[in-house]
């Protein structure tokens, strides 16, 4: 039934599928939304030659994802401006990737001067049901989320860099983001304007 597409208030919870409920009240079944995101990269392999075009355009939807989803996590969260990028951290674990994904990665690995920091998920929604064939061994499947984080803090004036350094797709224990602030960006208004 196509309605079940589509998020629907969270009633009638059924024990054979997993199931968010959003901040506005809505369920959304992450396996739904996993198989999606995994027949999206798979297209993308198909249409790419090798796996770091692939990459690159992962990122780049992952960034126009970003840029428009700040909005909504601003408005739905009632975050306020972070005043240093300890504080970005915590906001970005603790409550964007529990409201959009339903996790909370921990934070860790902090440079000595404070500007990079990883992000440890224990659990990645996005490789459920997941192995990587051998033949796309540099494959970044996640990195879409890279893109979201780059995308949503460029808008709030924050130049960040964000690279997966450990997957478990490739056999790692855990998926670890590495994050590291590069610059603040200033406002730049036209001429006469404030």
């Amino acid at each position: 039934m196509i309605m079940s597409l589509f998020p629907s208030p969270c009633r009638g919870w059924r024990r054979w599928t997993r199931r968010q409920r959003s901040p506005g009240g809505f369920c959304w079944n992450s396996e739904l939304f996993t198989l999606t995101y995994g027949a999206l990269v798979t297209q993308l392999c198909k249409d790419y030659e090798n796996d770091d075009d692939v990459n690159k355009q992962l990122d780049k939807m992952g960034y126009n994802i970003g840029v428009r989803l700040i909005e909504d996590f601003l408005a739905r969260s009632n975050v306020g401006r972070c005043h240093d990028f300890r504080e970005t951290a915590d906001v970005i674990a603790k409550i964007a990737f529990k409201m959009y994904l339903g996790i909370t990665p921990s934070i860790t690995n902090w440079s000595p001067g404070g500007d990079e920091f990883s992000l440890i998920l224990e659990n990645n929604p996005l490789v459920d049901f997941v192995e990587l064939p051998d033949n796309h061994s540099t494959l970044i499947y996640s990195n879409l989320l890279c893109g979201v984080l780059r995308g949503a803090l460029e808008m709030v004036q924050m130049a960040v860099d964000v690279k997966f350094v450990q997957d478990t797709l490739k056999g790692d224990s855990v998926t670890e983001i590495r994050m590291k602030f590069i610059r603040r960006i200033e406002d730049n208004l036209p001429a006469g304007e404030e």
